[in-house]
């Protein structure tokens, strides 16, 4: 279903059902998240890419899972939706940054996947939408994910229109964070985040933390958790460094 690789300190997972368009089932996001898991322990690792093999990045959840669904009880669809979930919020937890890496098409449960990270780098012909709607079925478990990341009437929008969205537009409305031409694709996602995992893991993974721990605290309370984390972050050996290196370069 999927494929983990580790080496200088990146971690790579890539979604490993092209014959399926990377449709998402109970054994790919067990897979994921056991991969997921493995990294966040590992202190080799900076940053954690997550890929898909084959012309598309995911088209959503596996059809057989919605046939199967037909016959589902209410506990069956709540434990179902609850998993998928839960794997969004491995993402969102994760300690490290979570690079999304989209190659044609990332729709439903696939898009949901790729708002849970924290950068999406896109290929400039993918395509993005939520076409739940347009089943009579409801993009619920992304909603709250959707709400932070985008401006809510273009994330309502997104939402009930049903339609895909270049991966232009998709940059417009927050939902993307650099798009690169096809050709180039892979050389500039390989600059990308092998720049990212140059950077500080411990600065780094302090900044994810602080970013995740404020969201929905009143304001006093956030300046309190980020006085916190500033005083952390300065006994590090990373800033220790970095310190002496800024004051070296002073005249």
């Amino acid at each position: 279903m999927i494929e983990c690789q580790i080496q200088n300190r990146i971690a790579r997972i890539t979604l490993n059902r092209p014959e399926k368009r990377n449709a998402i089932n109970d054994q790919l996001i067990r897979e994921v998240q056991s991969a997921l898991a493995s990294t966040a322990s590992n202190d080799s690792v900076a940053v954690t890419l997550i890929a898909a093999a084959g012309p598309d990045f995911c088209a959503g959840l596996d059809i057989a899972m919605l046939q199967e669904a037909a016959n589902a009880t209410g506990l069956d669809h709540l434990e179902s939706a609850r998993s998928l979930g839960a794997l969004f919020a491995a993402i969102r937890n994760h300690p490290h940054p979570v690079v999304a890496c989209v190659q044609g098409r990332a729709l439903g449960g696939g898009c949901g996947l790729v708002t849970a990270c924290d950068i999406v780098l896109s290929a400039e012909s993918a395509q993005f939408g939520y076409p739940e709607v347009g089943l009579g079925f409801v993009p619920a478990i992304v909603m709250s994910m959707l709400r932070h990341s985008l401006g809510e009437k273009r994330a309502f929008e997104l939402l009930v229109s049903a339609k895909p969205v270049s991966a232009r537009e998709a940059l417009e409305i927050g939902l993307v964070t650099r798009v690169y031409p096809d050709s180039r694709f892979e050389d500039c996602v390989e600059q990308y985040i092998v720049a990212l995992a140059e950077k500080s893991a411990s600065a780094v993974t302090l900044t994810k933390k602080l970013w995740r721990h404020i969201d929905g605290m009143p304001f006093d309370a956030a300046l309190e958790a980020g006085a916190q984390i500033n005083a952390i972050a300065r006994m590090t050996e990373d800033a220790r460094q970095g310190f002496s290196r800024f004051t070296r370069q002073k005249p």
